[in-house]
């Protein structure tokens, strides 16, 4: 098993500020659009998936969600082995492209009332092509900012997150103006657009910013290969493993968060400005704490924060949704949801530097962002769909909470083998 990659400093360093918006900003994008999907699945069920059965309907909704995710490995073996091959900038720089594609799709769509079976096809096809595209950009721009600040690698690479923060600090706010300016039929009828037009208009600054970028001295100094893909799958499968692992109960809760406006609603019967209001609190959790985590482990270690995040969630995530179900109320959701936006801040700071580390220069951005789209796929982006079964089945509406324990225990055991690693 390969041991924890290490890099000397660059004697050249571009600006932090505009390395970082430049990097960030398409993360920003890929998960604001998964984010606003997620809020208004209610809605895009009935105008693409409508159905006598309302739980069906948002089945075969957030079953559309979980199918964009099947496509993300597939972009994750091309844009991370374009990545590898031609500089981690112009694949970038590709990403950015296909997500502006996808989200104008979304924007203009006619819906099933107007085309028929074809508005849901349609949709699907959006959304392969945002998933196709959000494949390759956590990979190649992690591998970007550490391979630019590979002494400040555990606070830089936190960025990559607490954009994802921002991300749902966004689409929160969105959901939260519109429910109290808008009727329930105007937003039904066309106001859930209005977020997916929003993404599309900052898509452009984000192109244009890669544009003048450089590309990473690290990766131009380093050893290529022709073939990252089969380098790890003959040498590296280990460490894929490992960085898999890692991701899961992360990409878990993030997917739970996105998914609390249904639950909400459609479960605890609340109403929509409390769930909205849930998720605002969470995306400011988000977005503050997690580069705060950063800083706090370079000075502390990663492994110490991690593993206290994770011990925290198995022994409370049961607890927390017992709680809010047996005392259903705002707070109580508040509360429930805020520990675990905290959690997650803890845990989710410190795991892009430690995949990072995890492979080598050279198959750095595919390693990564096949370990990480896997992990999404699988865990996240059919956890939504998962947990709306699981309750369906046990009639309990426990249920989310056994999911994120179960996943939490093998995040645990990848944690206790990447820690192996440095040693």
């Amino acid at each position: 098993m390969q041991s924890i990659n290490t890099e000397k400093n660059s004697p050249q360093k571009p600006n932090l500020y505009k390395t970082l918006f430049a990097t960030c900003i398409g993360n920003a994008l890929e998960w604001f659009d998964i984010a606003v999907y997620a809020f208004f699945a209610n809605y895009i069920a009935k105008a693409f998936f409508p159905n006598t059965d309302e739980t069906l309907s948002l089945i075969m909704t957030f079953a559309s969600f979980g199918i964009s995710f099947l496509i993300r490995p597939i972009g994750a073996v091309f844009l991370g082995n374009y990545a590898d091959k031609h500089g981690r900038k112009a694949s970038l720089l590709a990403s950015m492209i296909l997500m502006m594609i996808g989200c104008l799709m979304i924007v203009i769509m006619p819906t099933y009332q107007t085309i028929g079976l074809t508005a849901p096809i349609l949709m699907i096809v959006a959304r392969l092509i945002q998933g196709f595209s959000a494949g390759g950009e956590f990979g190649s721009s992690t591998a970007f900012l550490i391979e630019h600040f590979p002494e400040r690698k555990a606070f830089i690479a936190s960025w990559q997150f607490a954009t994802q923060g921002v991300s749902t600090l966004l689409a929160a706010l969105f959901g939260l103006i519109l429910t109290n300016t808008l009727t329930e039929s105007e937003i039904s009828e066309w106001g859930w657009r209005i977020p997916f037009a929003f993404g599309l208009l900052i898509g452009p600054v984000g192109l244009y910013i890669r544009r003048y970028i450089d590309e990473s001295p690290t990766f131009e100094k380093a050893e290529k290969t022709q073939y990252p893909l089969i380098e790890i799958i003959l040498n590296q499968k280990s460490l894929f493993f490992i960085a898999v692992g890692l991701m899961m109960i992360s990409t878990a809760i993030n997917y739970m968060l996105q998914y609390v406006p249904t639950y909400a609603t459609k479960n605890l019967h609340l109403d929509s400005s409390t769930a909205y209001t849930a998720t605002l609190v969470a995306g400011i959790i988000l977005t503050f704490v997690t580069p705060l985590v950063g800083l706090l482990a370079e000075k502390v270690g990663r492994i110490p924060l991690m593993f206290a995040s994770l011990v925290l969630l198995l022994v409370t995530v049961y607890p927390g949704f017992a709680l809010t179900v047996d005392f259903i109320s705002p707070t109580s959701l508040i509360l429930l949801i805020s520990w675990l936006a905290l959690l997650k801040s803890i845990y989710f700071a410190t795991v892009p530097s430690m995949m990072a580390d995890i492979f080598p220069v050279k198959t750095r951005a595919t390693g990564m962002a096949l370990s990480y789209n896997v992990s999404v796929t699988i865990f996240g982006g059919f956890a939504p769909m998962i947990c709306t079964i699981l309750i369906r089945l046990t009639k309990s509406d426990l249920a989310p909470s056994y999911y994120l324990i179960a996943i939490g225990f093998i995040s645990l055991f990848a944690l206790y083998q990447a820690n192996a690693l440095k040693k």
